[in-house]
């Protein structure tokens, strides 16, 4: 029964036109401040990625808050708080090596594709002497770095604790980010939603689920290089070397000169290397590009083996000497080449590859 004053044929009141959706948090305040053109303090971008990472906003808001952040290059501070909250919510491997010694030869991709080059350089380092705990994923083009090992035979599925082992006796160890990272499940959708790169892309390499504070780490563009190492000095990394080829590859290249910021003891300086300044010859990109999965990974086993002698060796030789000295196996990338070329020219590359499956798969 109606009320005396009551319209029953009115329509329903129509919502406010700026209504949200309900959610325990709220990133409004945040993206009307990024609207204005000022960028977020770590505290605030903290605050934010808690929020997202936890799945209390709407995916909406977040979808806003990358955006908006891909509109510009990211500062220092808005890459150290993200990253904190990363760290915060992986699911670690726990090793008994000193994360203080611990190196990772991951990079963001979004580069021209070369055959799994940082994945080759984390097995020839190990085999040198150093700790790798490589990070990866699946990739766009099925040729990540989860691909290429587990058709080189390791298994990339290995729980904790045999990721652990593989780093304590074999010296590397394959973190596949998926098992690593359950909390951005609730990031995924949006970020697939989206169809371009964000914030997230330059997260992974600085979320190590070893707690790894060396690093080569590559990206897909110059403009991250100043940022990501200033981020990684206040992140407490003991030495890094981030890495962006002038021909536009997240690693080192022998296709060009390659811009390096340096970060050891807190400081950040940079340089340019050439290859031909390390006694490595020039060689055009397609040398080191894999048509295929398969072809990446007998590209690597070819390297490992010495049977290449070629530019995917010269490639593979100048990004484990980077890693090498990261890992302060060397006191020069000079020192790192011939040391990388010593220890495929040995065999230990190899052993240790043969190694990484046979104890990822016990």
């Amino acid at each position: 029964m109606t009320e005396p004053h009551e319209n029953p044929f009115a329509e329903p009141a129509a919502p406010s036109e700026f209504s949200r959706p309900q959610a325990p948090a709220d990133l409004t305040p945040l993206l009307k401040h990024l609207l204005t053109g000022e960028t977020l303090s770590a505290d605030q971008t903290a605050e934010a990625f808690e929020a997202m990472m936890t799945g209390r906003v709407h995916h909406g808001e977040m979808g806003a808050l990358l955006a908006l952040l891909a509109t510009r290059t990211p500062t220092s501070e808005e890459i150290l708080g993200a990253a904190r909250i990363m760290r915060r919510h992986v699911d670690p491997v726990k090793s008994g090596c000193d994360p203080d010694s611990i190196v990772d030869t991951a990079g963001t991709g979004g580069a021209p594709k070369t055959f799994n080059v940082s994945t080759a350089a984390a097995i020839v380092a190990a085999g040198a002497g150093a700790k790798v705990a490589k990070h990866g994923n699946r990739s766009r083009t099925g040729r990540g770095s989860a691909e290429v090992l587990q058709q080189l035979g390791v298994n990339v599925d290995a729980d904790r604790a045999t990721q652990a082992r593989c780093l304590d006796e074999v010296g590397v160890c394959f973190c596949f980010a998926i098992h690593h990272h359950p909390a951005t499940r609730h990031v995924m959708p949006v970020r697939k939603a989206l169809g371009f790169p964000t914030i997230f892309n330059l997260l992974g390499p600085l979320t190590n689920p070893a707690g790894a504070r060396r690093q080569l780490l590559g990206v897909y563009e110059a403009r991250f290089l100043r940022p990501i190492a200033e981020a990684l000095a206040e992140l407490g990394t003991v030495r890094a070397m981030v890495a962006h080829g002038e021909d536009g590859l997240d690693e080192i290249s022998i296709s060009a000169p390659t811009r390096i910021a340096h970060v050891q003891d807190g400081r950040i300086f940079e340089e340019t290397i050439d290859p031909a300044g390390l006694g490595l010859p020039t060689s055009v990109h397609e040398s080191v590009t894999a048509r295929t999965l398969e072809h990446a990974a007998q590209m690597i086993r070819d390297v490992l083996e010495g049977r290449d002698t070629g530019p995917p060796r010269d490639m593979t030789i100048i990004n484990s000497a980077a890693t090498l000295l990261v890992a302060d196996k060397v006191d020069s990338l000079a020192e790192g080449v011939d040391l990388a070329a010593e220890t495929i020219d040995n065999g230990r590359a190899m052993i240790t590859l043969e190694a990484l499956a046979r104890v990822s798969n016990s």
